[in-house]
């Protein structure tokens, strides 16, 4: 059961019509909306509220003829790539692992693409979904899709970061639009694996701050007694231009020693203005079986140098909730995730968004009182 009175899912598989997705008649194979999750949200300049909503568009029938298969964009279409299913690991719904080499390399059960669904001004009703609007991959550098935007409005410039998957590189990628709903691609903005790069809703010091989540395989060890856990931590960057960032000297926010439940964790919300300093909500991910138990935390920032924490709240803003799934119990491949990705100010409250079990999108109000 919720904490906060109004919590609900708003958007998920059933509401697409994969008619008008960009992968439709360009292979022989039918798909099947494996989640509509991981919303990027903003406000748009008419007062409602705006989802960009990751669809991770599937094979219903992945494997066949001995091989199981993966969509791909190649020079402006969609084909589909097989690989021999005793080179495949298939234990998470999500992925597949392939064996025989010296790295870990995978591929996706899905391609993801964006959506953008406009809402009414509290979030709760749909007002229309923008399929011609829509985000599609566009180059080599994301043929196996766009995932996971992040919008951030500064000045008078909206700027969604993204995160864009290929064999090329793992990279993040920028979108910039006028008005939060007609987006341009703009560029490449981080060369390397970086799925949670949230840029701050305003300029402290002049320039433009971001959060970024970097990721590897080998982290150095804190020395013994340390608050502090290696592994995966929110960094911070800085920018002239919202184009070229240069990592921060000082980290940011970094797992603590005394808890498991974020022995990893990542950027969630792109970090706004308050009396108090920058607000940021964070996913930490608790370890269990494949995918693990992901809940929402907050922090608050210095207004002046956000690399400086006032606060981190131990305790968890939001946890996955069964109850909101159980009507899509039938389309549900894991467990124990809320995944946040954005934040709109709404007078007493904030318009929360999240991914629900990587399946849906999920609206929270959350009073402003809970973060005093």
């Amino acid at each position: 059961m919720s904490r906060f009175a109004i919590d609900r899912l708003v958007f998920g598989p059933a509401d697409v019509d994969l008619a008008r997705s960009p992968l439709a008649g360009h292979f022989d194979a039918e798909t099947y909306v494996l989640g509509a999750f991981n919303p990027g949200l903003t406000r748009l300049p008419n007062g409602n509220l705006l989802l960009m909503v990751r669809v991770a568009e599937a094979l219903r029938e992945p494997i066949r003829d001995g091989k199981v298969h993966a969509i791909r964009w190649q020079d402006g279409a969609y084909v589909l790539d097989g690989w021999p299913l005793d080179l495949a690991d298939t234990a998470d719904p999500r992925k597949f692992l392939l064996r025989g080499g010296r790295w870990r390399v995978m591929a996706l059960t899905s391609l993801s693409w964006l959506l953008p669904v406009e809402l009414t001004p509290e979030g709760l009703d749909v007002v229309a979904v923008h399929y011609d609007k829509a985000i599609a991959p566009e180059g080599s550098f994301q043929c196996y899709g766009v995932e996971d935007a992040r919008i951030s409005k500064v000045g008078d410039e909206w700027l969604m970061t993204t995160c864009s998957v290929s064999p090329e590189r793992h990279s993040t990628t920028l979108y910039a639009s006028d008005n939060g709903l007609d987006w341009r691609f703009d560029s490449i903005v981080l060369d390397h694996q970086n799925k949670d790069m949230l840029i701050f809703e305003g300029k402290p010091g002049g320039q433009y701050w971001a959060q970024t989540r970097p990721l590897g395989d080998l982290y150095f060890a804190y020395p013994p007694g340390s608050d502090w856990r290696a592994g995966p931590s929110i960094n911070l960057a800085t920018s002239p231009d919202a184009r070229h960032w240069r990592p921060h000297l000082n980290p940011g926010i970094r797992p603590h020693a005394t808890t498991v439940a974020t022995a990893r964790i990542g950027g969630g919300t792109p970090p706004i203005l308050t009396e108090r300093g920058w607000l940021t909500l964070w996913h930490g991910v608790e370890p269990k079986e494949i995918v693990g138990i992901y809940r929402t935390y907050w922090s608050l920032l210095d207004r002046d140098d956000p690399s400086i924490t006032l606060h981190s709240e131990h305790a968890p803003l939001l946890e996955a909730n069964p109850e909101l799934t159980a009507p899509l119990a039938d389309r549900m491949y894991v467990h124990d995730v809320v995944f946040t990705t954005g934040i709109a100010d709404a007078g007493d409250h904030y318009v929360v968004a999240s991914g629900e079990a990587d399946l849906a999108c999920r609206i929270t109000h959350i009073p402003k009182g809970v973060f005093a």
